[in-house]
């Protein structure tokens, strides 16, 4: 059963009056419970772009065609609106990005903390899914360190903590291992896998890296705003 899938997305970018880039050019895309998938191409793909509209980031455009579709667990999103949308990005969505986007002031647990309160849970309770989230990522003993004093690879795994601490369905990585040398992307990677099989969270991961998209169980090739090619990991080279 899909957990997101979309229909005709479509998305163009006013660039100035006269120019537009049209990032995606109707896709149909459509990722089951439990998958980890790798979405891959060339700069200015859309590989981004669909990544975004998956997480409710952005909208897709509605042209003069078919209206475009989105499902999020079964919840039909084109209908929803900006607060029911931020709404399921808080509780049924972790993001981790190229940049930890970890507020340098706080501590490593009070960032993680922030994602709770935000989703609703009250301090106390934030607190301690705060603490499980870094025991979970190998940071129980960091909790109290601030950004400046980690590695760069602790501190994407203080941002997969903050994905994680909610308990959401879906994990959505853009280059989460775009800024780590290869052997703390290694880690990350390995990281994301075991939350993948033992969590059983379906994870997407927008990435050029070759390394990446062969450890997940799908790759979806995107090229100038569509899709070009989707299949299992076995059954695709792993040339991006």
């Amino acid at each position: 059963m899909s957990l997101l899938e979309g229909t005709n997305l479509r998305k163009t970018y006013r660039m100035s009056r006269r120019t537009s880039v049209d990032a995606l050019r109707g896709v149909n895309v459509s990722i089951a419970a439990g998958e980890m998938v790798a979405i891959m191409g060339p700069s200015g793909s859309g590989k981004s772009t669909l990544m975004h509209i998956l997480g409710l980031l952005h909208a897709p455009d509605r042209n003069d065609g078919p209206p475009p579709g989105l499902w999020i667990d079964g919840t039909d999103a084109t209908r929803l609106s900006d607060r029911e949308r931020t709404r399921i990005r808080a509780r049924s969505m972790g993001f981790v990005f190229q940049s930890f986007n970890l507020v340098p002031t706080l501590t490593a647990e009070e960032n993680v903390i922030l994602a709770a309160e935000y989703a609703g849970t009250s301090r106390g309770k934030a607190r301690t899914a705060a603490r499980d989230a870094l025991a979970s990522v190998g940071l129980g003993d960091r909790g109290t360190h601030r950004p400046m004093e980690l590695s760069g690879g602790e501190q994407q795994r203080v941002a997969i903590a903050r994905a994680l601490v909610n308990e959401p369905k879906i994990i959505l990585g853009d280059e989460p291992t775009g800024n780590l040398d290869s052997a703390r992307a290694r880690e990350v990677l390995a990281l994301l896998r075991r939350i993948n099989r033992e969590r059983g969270q379906t994870v997407v991961l927008v990435t050029h890296d070759a390394e990446v998209g062969a450890s997940t169980d799908r790759i979806i090739r995107m090229r100038d705003g569509l899709i070009v090619a989707d299949g299992r990991v076995a059954a695709l080279p792993v040339a991006a």
